[in-house]
This record gives structure tokens, C-alpha cells and sequence, in this order.
């Protein structure tokens, strides 16, 4: 099994020191980064870190998305995916409402100008309770559909967006314009269970596959066909198959989380960060099952969201094992499954992110929530008052200028220096060279005395040296703008 358990002593060094042990893992040889963002959700451009941390950062909760309004939303919402779509951005997600006699597990489509405030359209594709005004999309066979649009240039404009929905197994839909749907075919392309909660697919640009990722178990023991959807001895985990054609997969293996202690990972919630080609982020809900904040409750469990990302999409970087969102002062939220992180980012203005999570499970106020985080603000490198440097791995990198996301406080300051690959000053970059910058912006341009032109060192290893003062780092990227 790739999760292991972490030893105990390492579990007690301090995070400062978690930190330079993950940056020495890895290689000397120079990072080509071209003119890709580069954001310190791991260690891998860390070479040296003093008297500054990398800090997990939380988003905050806004207003409500989605509501329960409508009778086949009756006993909940959930399990959203959302991305934009040309001029809109759209949502699919799970209902659960009374159709007739039986309680039954839908999807319905939401959309909106703006991430912000959303509309349920009366999209009359599909009879409920005798009328087709709602705007369902899609009823079975298969429930937690997850939707993506297919950026594959070899997929044909009948299948423009896809899905997979969970029966036992995992089967594939295809539609044309995400709102009429079909199987792909009749037997499931995934097969080894478990598959309960939300599974997620999508194409992978950067590698030229399809990716899914599903529900696992990371160790004890292996759940047959007909096991229940108790885990027993084992622990809930993650796995991931790809896929050419969206029709055959290869076979599921679980992600690797390196030496992290093993936790109950109910969700994920991957999705690639598009600011970032290549880099995968993970919001899986942490599941605690040996906890009842209610005593009236029969249920057990709490839970929070978690944050982890990967460059390769299999080995996953955990250096945070805090919470990425508490379940806060809620008490409702304090209960068995209370909190999902729904699968999407979409960025909702120049500086802000808008990321939705499920509240309130199993209660008659279940909702969506809408989160605000800055832009790629998961995680910072942060200086004190008394001030800090980061230098980082040779990189190799493209364009002509350099660009940094920071903000510091009003006595706060940053400031650059450029190093050959031994750690050397270069000329017309060096420390003196670089006025101090201050304020709160996302793409920062950095000079130095005789300007901002860094092209005659593209190409070639360079380090970046940031002296910061009362300041966060979130990420910085070359080009030519």
C-alpha cells in the first residue's frame, strides 16, 4: 500500500523542520519552469528557508449558492461540480426528493453571469411528479454524477462534455451540450469497488489523458462486490485510473502520500488549477469516525476539509496536516458528513477565488455555500516582523519580466535578488539593485535599478532570493508582460 503510517517521533518535529527535511528530497539538477505560476503549495522549489514558514491559509465562508427550493430538492443538495463555460459558469449537483412513493437520487443543473448568484432554469427535459418545469438533467441509471467539458481536440462535438456516475460500479455519459445525456455504453468502465461519494473525472490537459479519481481503501481489508458500505478494518483512501478514450481505464491504484499518518479520506474533490498548468489540487473531507460532537444524534463522525496537491497527479504533497477549512462555529455543521468541499475553483473577480462547499448533511437547512480565498492564496511563505529569506532551487525559467503575488503590511517589505546557480549575487540584480515593494497585489512587478528586464538570464540556472519583512509570498511566475 502506497499511504503509511507516519512514526511517531517524526510526527513531533517542528513544522519549520518538516519543511527543510521535504526540501532536501529533492534533486540539485536545475527546475525548468518556463513561464509556468509557481505557487509554494509544496517544498519543491524551496532550497532554504530562514526565519520564514509556508502557511496553509483558509478561504471564508460567503453566501449561499444553492438552496433547497424545490420538491425533488427536498431531502438535500450536494455533490456539486462547477467550472466556466465560455461568457457563464455552470453547476451540476446531486438532489434527493420524493418522486411519488420512493425517495430518489437525481442531478439538476444550476448557472450564473457572475460564480456568485446562481439560477436553477426550468430546463423541461425530464418528467418529476407528473410535470418536466425543473431543471433536472438527469435521473438515473447512476447517482453523483461528476461533469466535465472535454477539452480532448479527438473528441467529437457529441461528446463535448462528459460524466460518471456512480451505480456499484462507475459508468460513463456523454452529451453534447451538458444538459442532455446518454450512457456511453451499457457496462461500467470501472469496476473494482468501492465507488460510494462523489467520484471525480475530468481531461488532463497537461499529461493528454483522462483522469478519474475514486474512492479506495488504503488499508485492511479489501471490500468485495457485495460488501456494505462499512469499511471495517480499513481506511478510507484514494485512488486513480487514466484513460485515452474515456472508455478504457487503466487499472486503480491508490495516490501516494508519502509517510502521513493515514486518515479516513472521504472525498477529493481533485480538480487541476488552471493558473498553474500541471499542478493538481485535492480538497478531500477528513473524516473522524470515532467522534460525536451530538449526543442526540445516533450518527458518528465529524469531519473537515483537507489540502494537497500534486505535480505528476499520483504522489501527493501533504505538508499540511491542519485543517483547510474548520468546521467553524456551526453546530450543525458539527454533525456525521456535515461538510463537503464540492469538485471546482472558479476565479470570480481579478483577485478572489470562489470555491463551494456542502453544509448541514442530512438536516432540512442542507446547503451550498459559497468560500473566498484570495488568488493563489492556499498557501503562503510568510515572514515576521523581524524579517526572513527564501531562496530557492536553481530554476531555469522564460520571458522578461518577473512577477510576484504578495502582500505585506504597511511596515512590511520584499525584495529580490537574482543568483547563479551557486548562490552568486548577479550583476544588476543583486539585493542593493532591488527597491523594497510593499502593498497587496497578485501580480507585483519586480524591478531593479537599471529596470525590469530579465531576459539575458533566461534559459540559464538561476536562484530567486526574497528578503521579506511582515509579508506573505503566494506565488511569483517569468513572462513576457
Amino acid at each position: 500500500m502506497r499511504q503509511r503510517k507516519q512514526p511517531e517521533d517524526r510526527r513531533l518535529l517542528p513544522t519549520l523542520l518538516l519543511l527543510t527535511i521535504s526540501a532536501t528530497t529533492f534533486a540539485a539538477d536545475p527546475v525548468p519552469i518556463g513561464s509556468t505560476r509557481q505557487l509554494f503549495v509544496d517544498a519543491m522549489l524551496v532550497g532554504s528557508l530562514k526565519g520564514v514558514r509556508r502557511v496553509l491559509h483558509s478561504p471564508r465562508r460567503a453566501e449561499i449558492a444553492i438552496a433547497v427550493e424545490h420538491p425533488w430538492e427536498e431531502f438535500g443538495v450536494s455533490y456539486m461540480t462547477v467550472f466556466r463555460d465560455g461568457n457563464r459558469f455552470r453547476a451540476w449537483y446531486r438532489v434527493d426528493g420524493k418522486a411519488l412513493s420512493d425517495r430518489r437520487s437525481m442531478t439538476a443543473y444550476a448557472e450564473s453571469s457572475d460564480g456568485i448568484r446562481w439560477t436553477k432554469p426550468t430546463l423541461g427535459l425530464i418528467e418529476f411528479n407528473g410535470s418536466n418545469k425543473n431543471n433536472l438533467v438527469w435521473t438515473g441509471p447512476g447517482v453523483n454524477m461528476s461533469v466535465f467539458k472535454d477539452g480532448n481536440p479527438a473528441a467529437p462535438d457529441s461528446e463535448r462534455y462528459k460524466a460518471i456516475v456512480r451505480t456499484g460500479d462507475v459508468l460513463a455519459l456523454v452529451s453534447p451540450d451538458g444538459l442532455r445525456w446518454r450512457l456511453v455504453q451499457d457496462e461500467p468502465i470501472l469496476t473494482d469497488r468501492p465507488f460510494d461519494s462523489h467520484n471525480i473525472a475530468y481531461w488532463d490537459a497537461h499529461r493528454g489523458h483522462y483522469v478519474a479519481y475514486t474512492r479506495g481503501v488504503a488499508r485492511g481489508e479489501r471490500l468485495g462486490a457485495g460488501a456494505s458500505s462499512s469499511f471495517g478494518k480499513g481506511v478510507r483512501g484514494i485512488r486513480r485510473a487514466t484513460s485515452k478514450d474515456f472508455r478504457n481505464w487503466s487499472k486503480l491504484e491508490l495516490i501516494d502520500l508519502g509517510d502521513t499518518p493515514l486518515e479516513h479520506l472521504y472525498t477529493n474533490s481533485a480538480v487541476p488549477y488552471d493558473r498553474s498548468p500541471g499542478l493538481v489540487l485535492m480538497f478531500p473531507s477528513r473524516f473522524v469516525n470515532t467522534r460525536r460532537s451530538n449526543p442526540a444524534r445516533k450518527e458518528i463522525g465529524v469531519n473537515d476539509i483537507v489540502f494537497m496537491s500534486s505535480r505528476d497527479g499520483l504522489k501527493f504533497d501533504r505538508s499540511f496536516m491542519e485543517a483547510f477549512l474548520r468546521p467553524g462555529r456551526d453546530p450543525r455543521v458539527w454533525n456525521d458528513r456535515a461538510l463537503y468541499l464540492e469538485r471546482g475553483i472558479l476565479q470570480t473577480s481579478p483577485t478572489e477565488l470562489s470555491l463551494f462547499a456542502m453544509h448541514h448533511w442530512r438536516l432540512p437547512s442542507v446547503h451550498i455555500r459559497r468560500l473566498v480565498l484570495r488568488v493563489d492564496g492556499f498557501v503562503s511563505v510568510r515572514a515576521p516582523y523581524a524579517g526572513g529569506e527564501l531562496v530557492t532551487r536553481p530554476l531555469m525559467f522564460d520571458g522578461r519580466r518577473l512577477r510576484v503575488n504578495y502582500a505585506t503590511s504597511a511596515a512590511g517589505s520584499i525584495r529580490v535578488e537574482i543568483q547563479d546557480a551557486g548562490g552568486n549575487p548577479i550583476d544588476g540584480f543583486s539585493l542593493a539593485d532591488c527597491p523594497e515593494i510593499y502593498g497587496d497585489t497578485i501580480d507585483g512587478l519586480i524591478r531593479w535599478k537599471a529596470g525590469d528586464d530579465v531576459s539575458r538570464l533566461a534559459g540559464r540556472p538561476v536562484r530567486l532570493r526574497f528578503v521579506m519583512k511582515d509579508a506573505d509570498l503566494y506565488a511569483f511566475r517569468f513572462g513576457d508582460k
